[in-house]
């Protein structure tokens, strides 16, 4: 809820029980019961702000250290979750909850921040070949455009890079972490797929 206020301030927050269900597999998630994760729901049911906004936000409050990627279909998508998350960050109250996490004034850009203890949230676009760094989550937010779904081309050459590109970049193949969170398209799209 906070974190909703921080990123849409003029806009009423509805609590819903989906909300605490993405909340719980999330948690299960990082403590390791959950290693892969596929959320799948409707738009504007605020599964990004959910896992591509408030967890990389909550992860890096209790680890300060982790490196979280996370792709969408598109830059704009993915530098404004990142944007949305360095906001979040930056908020009074977030620095009040966890004192002990500060993004460092060396690595604040819209595709990545980092945090003085070298942790990190990076923001790529699907078919980037720009990665070449690791994380210790990965995340997949809307990794399709939807009016693209359709492409059998589109969908064969996004869940190529998937599998190749971002799902290669663990740090620790042992302890995988990693969440997609999309509506369905097509049968062939990143659920489909994975």
């Amino acid at each position: 809820e906070q974190v909703f206020h921080t990123v849409k301030p003029n806009e009423p927050y509805t609590s819903n029980w989906h909300l605490d269900c993405i909340i719980e597999h999330l948690k299960a998630v990082e403590r390791g019961e959950i290693n892969r994760l596929i959320i799948n729901m409707p738009p504007r049911s605020l599964k990004s702000i959910a896992v591509s906004t408030a967890w990389p936000a909550w992860i890096l409050g209790h680890n300060p250290a982790a490196q979280i990627m996370v792709a969408s279909y598109v830059d704009d998508i993915a530098y404004k979750l990142s944007q949305d998350t360095r906001l979040v960050m930056q908020s009074d109250w977030y620095r009040e909850v966890f004192p002990n996490t500060l993004i460092a004034r060396d690595q604040n850009e819209k595709s990545k921040f980092q945090t003085t203890a070298r942790g990190h949230r990076m923001a790529y676009s699907v078919g980037s070949t720009r990665i070449g760094e690791g994380g210790d989550y990965l995340i997949l937010d809307d990794p399709m455009n939807p009016r693209e779904a359709a492409s059998e081309t589109i969908c064969v050459s996004t869940n190529e890079w998937v599998e190749q590109s971002f799902l290669s970049r663990f740090n620790d193949r042992r302890f995988v972490k990693a969440v997609l969170v999309m509506q369905r398209l097509h049968m062939n799209d990143t659920t489909g797929f994975l």
